[in-house]
């Protein structure tokens, strides 16, 4: 039984010799325990950093160690995707490089797989302390809105921390979108989750990646992935405006038969028409974010392009 850890990494020059401890004891534990022999897929995203010469010099040390070195920065869903594509093992586990995705809960979620009939074991977090206040409303309002827009359920304070059966591994392969939003991907593909709950833990090295207005475009392009609701919300907002104005114009037409036609003040007038400027300006944006991504889909760009692996070494 072979065990595949997918690791993305972008400027964890810092953190990776604690994470490679880490998952060396937890590998040794499994061993006896399961009986389950590991492979380290490392994805170094286009680091900046130290990352791919501390990435092969594991390789040196290790022949588990497997890597993938971007042309450039990609970005986390393609590192995700591209070790998912190189795995090779009986069950595949993606996490991070921070430890903030715990290594020991993987006997855990080992078992659960081969005693519980799971075929997937999936994390989320149940506090969120360390995080900002706002980033946390925000993340907390972000999960309800896309559960309400969408039909694929995201849960909340889910990690993209799993430990999955080779057959949800080729289903997610499957869905090759060049737009991808993984906590929707692994929702949408079904299979059985059986989900452990754990506290919030800080990065062991180094600072976070993700900025706020990423996480509002990364939030932006999982309710676009996972919804037209959007769009039905536009075309309301055109039918209500539109009603809006029949109205008004009864109004107005009522008004001058009965008591003539006075002058009305002219800001009114702005106002009503900044008001639906602005109204359709927002439902072609919407429009605007759907069409986007159909043009980027179409072109069929590759989603990575590899610069190097440990086969070139």
């Amino acid at each position: 039984m072979r065990i595949s850890l997918v690791v993305p990494c972008y400027n964890e020059e810092a953190a990776l010799p604690l994470f490679y401890a880490e998952v060396c004891r937890v590998a040794a534990e499994m061993e006896k325990s399961h009986g389950a022999a590991f492979e380290f897929i490392f994805v170094d995203d286009g680091s900046a950093d130290g990352t791919l010469p501390a990435i092969r010099a594991l390789r040196g040390q290790d022949a588990r160690v497997r890597y993938i070195s971007f042309s450039r920065n990609f970005g986390k869903e393609a590192a995700l995707y591209a070790g998912l594509q190189a795995a090779k093992g009986d069950y595949v586990a993606t996490l991070d490089a921070d430890l903030q995705d715990p290594p020991s809960l993987l006997p855990q979620m080992l078992d659960a797989l081969q005693n519980g009939g799971f075929d997937c074991a999936a994390t989320r977090r149940v506090t969120r302390r360390g995080e900002p206040r706002l980033r946390s409303w925000c993340a907390r309002k972000f999960y309800r809105v896309i559960n309400k827009l969408s039909d694929t359920e995201i849960v909340d304070g889910a990690r993209d921390y799993r430990l999955m059966r080779r057959r949800m591994v080729d289903a997610v392969l499957q869905m090759s979108e060049y737009n991808r939003f993984s906590k929707g991907i692994f929702s949408w593909v079904g299979f059985t989750t059986k989900w452990f709950d754990y506290e919030n833990v800080g990065r062991v090295a180094g600072k976070t990646k993700w900025s706020f207005w990423g996480l509002v475009k990364y939030s932006v392009e999982g309710i676009v992935g996972f919804s037209t609701a959007p769009l039905i919300i536009a075309a309301w907002a055109g039918v209500l405006f539109c009603l809006a104005a029949f109205l008004g114009l009864l109004f107005v037409f009522v008004r001058a038969l009965l008591f003539g036609d006075p002058t009305s003040g002219w800001p009114s007038l702005v106002c009503i028409l900044l008001l639906c400027s602005g109204v359709q300006l927002f439902c072609i944006g919407i429009v605007g974010q759907y069409l986007a991504r159909t043009y980027l889909e179409v072109k069929r760009r590759p989603i990575y392009i590899a610069k190097e692996t440990e086969q070139d070494l």
